[in-house]
């Protein structure tokens, strides 16, 4: 059985959706492939076939473990967080201790990172690094390229 994700709103909404779109026109789609390789004749011999068909599995496939996330998911609610410390949902603005650099993220489960966006997977090296820690902390992460220092500069939710 899958751990329980705690997602935003919106990121349990896109999931949702996705499994809705799967459900419906993916079903659909995939039927239709089959039914014109069928219309082709021998299906021992039918490529088409044995490829819509494991279409067919791979897409069931997807369905499946999209219901078990989606069933296991639960959208957070922030009023019961201590909002002192970085936590899951958090965006936290944190600077290299290295070179200075600053940079906001945005803590999210792993099914809704995206760094182009700036969010980051809770379970990540960076996120795992981070939470918990308060303004003014330093966080040691490690990185394949080493151990890196980031001071907490700021935390919102």
């Amino acid at each position: 059985m899958s751990k329980v994700q705690y997602y935003t709103e919106e990121g349990l909404k896109r999931l949702k959706d996705e499994l809705q779109e799967l459900k419906t026109k993916g079903r659909t789609d995939i039927a239709r492939q089959i039914a014109e390789a069928r219309d082709k004749g021998d299906l021992s011999e039918n490529a088409e076939y044995d490829a819509a068909k494991d279409a067919q599995g791979l897409l069931e496939l997807k369905i499946a473990k999209l219901e078990a996330v989606v069933g296991n998911a639960r959208v957070l609610d922030n009023s019961q967080m201590d909002i002192s410390k970085v936590g899951i949902l958090s965006t936290v603005k944190i600077k290299n201790v290295k070179n200075g650099m600053t940079v906001s993220y945005k803590l999210v489960s792993e099914e809704e990172a995206d760094l182009k966006a700036g969010k980051i997977s809770l379970a990540s090296p960076f996120g795992k690094g981070l939470v918990g820690k308060s303004i003014g902390d330093i966080a040691e992460i490690n990185a394949p390229a080493g151990t890196l220092q980031f001071e907490i500069l700021d935390i919102t939710y």
